[in-house]
């Protein structure tokens, strides 16, 4: 049994699971990044739940977890509800678009939102700017590209070549005089601080990590899981290995390259293809 199974399409969810870990350090955590089916942002309703279904099956039969999060906006406007009824057993937390914190800051009341192009498109996206921010305009920027960067090179390139591939977009949401940028993939957070330096001080970026995590230890701890190290944890030989990457398919050598760099940036294990 494994504590925490971080799910996404790609590498992008990881600062959720090494912001937990640095909250919890008994929890054994898992990440699986489904790169065989990457990027979810561009595909139907149907494919990403049909998707994700097959894979969590999967995670369950191999590795029991106790929660599992969906570091994914994408899966998780989508599939969440569909998870939680095919698989009522699993405790299942989301991550969505911080458009409630943003709406808290901002004083120009115009939010931008970049994210997948599934998630910009996704109906939920304005039941929560109805619930929390309607007074509020929403600028959705769909940035297929820059996921797809992030994904594949960011690791590898330099700090300027990141900023010019972010610049397009900051640029986009300062032009319609936006204040707050919601990073709606959670690809971005992996150069949120390259996007805060990009916006200056007149856009301040925001993210659902914070929240995230929270919840996600509440629902540990509410099963019980919270109060001792569990099995899996315990039987760990060093803190490292507590954190584990794993893909699900490598189509070039320069992608080993990357998830390598993307390990030892956060100092977890990378375990290959799963």
């Amino acid at each position: 049994m494994v504590d925490f199974v971080f799910l996404d399409s790609g590498i992008g969810g990881i600062p959720y699971m090494t912001s937990l870990l640095e909250r919890e350090k008994n929890a054994s955590c898992l990440y699986v990044a489904d790169t065989a089916n990457f990027p979810y942002g561009e595909k139907t309703h149907e494919q990403v739940v049909d998707s994700v279904s097959a894979l969590v099956e999967k995670i369950c039969k191999a590795f029991e977890p106790a929660v599992i999060v969906l570091a994914c906006n994408t899966i998780s406007v989508n599939a969440l509800e569909s998870l939680r009824q095919k698989f009522p057993k699993i405790n299942f937390v989301g991550t969505v678009p911080a458009i409630k914190l943003a709406a808290s800051i901002s004083k120009k009341r115009k939010l931008g939102l970049l994210a997948t192009k599934a998630t910009c498109e996704n109906p939920y996206n304005l039941e929560l700017q109805k619930k929390f921010a309607s007074d509020c305009q929403l600028v959705k920027r769909p940035d297929p590209d820059l996921i797809y960067f992030i994904e594949h090179k960011a690791f590898t390139a330099s700090r300027q070549e990141c900023i010019q591939a972010l610049t397009p977009a900051v640029d986009f949401f300062k032009s319609r005089d936006c204040d707050v940028m919601i990073l709606g993939c959670t690809h971005f957070l992996n150069i949120k601080d390259l996007f805060q330096q990009a916006c200056g001080s007149t856009v301040q970026v925001v993210d659902s990590v914070d929240g995230v995590v929270r919840h996600a230890l509440e629902v540990w701890k509410k099963i019980g899981l919270g109060q001792k190290t569990s099995s899996t944890s315990s039987s760990l030989k060093s803190d490292k290995e507590k954190a584990s990457l794993y893909v699900t398919g490598i189509s070039q050598e320069d992608e080993k390259k990357q998830y390598d760099q993307v390990c030892l940036r956060y100092g977890i294990t990378f375990k290959g293809q799963f």
